[in-house]
């Protein structure tokens, strides 16, 4: 992984097709979340595949807890909709068939040339595109469980919702106050809330 992606850094926003043929930004997709961006070898790989499979059941309690996820692989548009598929997701899976978040991250699995596919990373990120923790997946083991994944984000959503503990009296004293915009989603537009699902 280039030196300078570590936590509190920046990740490069980059832009790539998504499974359906659309043209798609990080910062769009991730909104004002936190998301957890899974860079995978692609289709071919059972760890990758087993990984997925078990994000699933994770991404149906991120959607109720305004958290994204986000898989990139080097496979091509048709391999990137079968990788789908096959396991159930339903979040985007972007294609990276030309390998440029592989080159611009210095993450070629040199010691597969037959598939050149990325070395696997699992990387929870802040609003923002900030890292907050990067997860080498070479091998199966170093790649976050579901239960570590749920405490990263429970971190990070007492870092980036200043409405998490509304118990404490400043907020209720500002909710009696009317300042609802300091609570979320109330200080974003319901459209926006809505349209940032699908």
């Amino acid at each position: 992984m280039r030196a300078d992606i570590v936590p509190g850094a920046v990740f490069p926003d980059y832009e790539l097709t998504d499974h359906a043929g659309k043209r798609r930004k990080l910062s769009d997709l991730q909104g004002p979340d936190p998301m957890i961006l899974v860079l995978s070898r692609g289709s071919y790989c059972p760890k990758d595949r087993r990984q997925a499979e078990g994000l699933v059941q994770l991404h149906r309690e991120m959607e109720v807890g305004y958290c994204r996820l986000v898989t990139i692989s080097t496979d091509n548009l048709l391999e990137t909709n079968e990788n789908r598929t096959a396991v159930d997701a339903h979040w985007p899976f972007l294609s990276d068939a030309g390998r440029t978040v592989q080159k611009d991250l210095d993450i070629v699995e040199y010691t597969d040339p037959a598939h050149n596919p990325m070395i696997p990373h699992t990387i929870v990120l802040e609003p923002g595109l900030i890292v907050f923790k990067i997860y080498n997946g070479y091998w199966f083991f170093g790649r976050p469980t579901v239960e570590e994944l749920r405490q990263d984000l429970r971190a990070v959503l007492k870092k980036c919702r200043p409405d998490w503990d509304i118990t404490s009296p400043e907020l209720k004293a500002a909710w009696a106050r009317g300042e609802k915009n300091r609570f979320y989603p109330y200080g974003k537009s319901l459209a926006k809330v809505f349209s940032e699902q699908d």
